[in-house]
């Protein structure tokens, strides 16, 4: 016999569950390979649009220092195209600093709302950071405190208390002005270099930094 009594047994009971599952039991593999098949389409497209925000971030880079122009439109091409990659977030801090550079205020200003907008918290705080100082150089005191609103990741809460000190010494606001300066140093390692810069500007508005006591 091809089967034994149990395997016979097994093979009834086999017949049976699939008279009454097997239908369903179709549909679950088909959509499990549906799902797969989905997933793994998504992978690719992730990875060749990372590819070519690359590429295009390359070109940018390339551009910053010969032509702004060229820069703004490759960074509004990597905004439209590849929004979702960091590249394009990369890509916009790039073109601020080149507009900036190219007293181009208004494209850098831009450039840094986007990442604001669309840009993950790292970036978004390191851009509130940079369009609060431009905003300072246009002595836009209020609208440069305002771009620094808002939750921030605390690996930059020193940056953060630093440019507000910033704008409140401009302000002439120095008691506020100090306050800010000593949370952006009691958030700053103590090896930082930009540790230094700090206490000159926090003692410049009348700050006091404790003398460092020598070690025993």
């Amino acid at each position: 016999m091809a089967y034994d009594l149990e395997e016979q047994e097994q093979l009834d009971t086999l017949k049976a569950w699939w008279a009454k599952y097997g239908n369903v039991a179709t549909w679950v593999v088909i959509a499990g390979l549906a799902a797969y098949s989905g997933w793994t389409g998504w992978t690719y497209y992730q990875r060749t649009q990372s590819a070519q925000a690359s590429a295009l971030y390359d070109e940018l880079r390339n551009s910053v220092e010969k032509d702004n122009a060229k820069v703004q439109r490759a960074a509004a091409d990597m905004e439209s195209r590849f929004g979702s990659t960091v590249y394009a977030q990369m890509g916009a801090l790039t073109a601020a600093k080149s507009a900036f550079e190219a007293k181009d205020n208004k494209a850098a200003k831009a450039q840094l709302q986007w990442v604001i907008d669309h840009g993950s918290d790292e970036y978004k705080a390191m851009a509130k950071v940079r369009l609060a100082g431009v905003l300072l150089d246009e002595k836009a005191y209020d609208a440069a405190l305002k771009a620094l609103d808002g939750d921030i990741p605390a690996s930059f809460a020193a940056s953060v208390n630093d440019r507000k000190g910033d704008i409140l010494a401009a302000q002439q606001k120095l008691a506020e002005a100090r306050t800010a300066y000593q949370a952006a140093l009691d958030k700053t390692d103590k090896k930082s270099p930009a540790r230094q810069l700090i206490e000159l500007k926090f003692e410049a508005v009348g700050g006091v930094v404790p003398e460092e006591k020598p070690a025993a």
